[in-house]
């Protein structure tokens, strides 16, 4: 019976996920996002780096280097899970996928949340 069905009919419920555009436009912002901020943070980043620990503490408690660490957290963590999401998409399918993309969405909700957490308390 397969062999009667056309091209377009075999391909039928194969093809778009209809999330292809959202995701290009969301990786392309991240992207851009950090070729922004990944210099930036390393700028801060090294600003800070060498003193004892009461001196880098006091340097990250101030808003910008603060500001730019947590920035460069959430852009990072989120561009990487993005990617992350669509290598299981591509070769884990099933319940399996499904359940591994919850848990990749998970781990980086908290990655973001502990190190959110740890910017604030340090910073106050």
């Amino acid at each position: 019976m397969q062999r009667y069905l056309t091209d377009r009919k075999r391909a039928d419920g194969l093809g778009s996920g209809r999330h292809g555009t959202h995701h290009h436009w969301h990786m392309m912002m991240t992207s851009l996002a950090l070729v922004v901020v990944v210099p930036v943070f390393l700028v801060t980043f090294l600003a800070g780096f060498g003193g004892t620990y009461a001196e880098v503490v006091a340097y990250f408690s101030q808003p910008i280097p603060a500001i730019i660490v947590a920035l460069s957290l959430i852009v990072t963590i989120s561009h990487v899970t993005s990617e992350a999401i669509v290598a299981v998409e591509d070769y884990v399918h099933g319940a399996r996928g499904k359940l591994l993309i919850i848990g990749l969405n998970w781990f980086s909700y908290i990655l973001i949340a502990v190190g959110l957490f740890a910017i604030a308390r340090m910073a106050l």
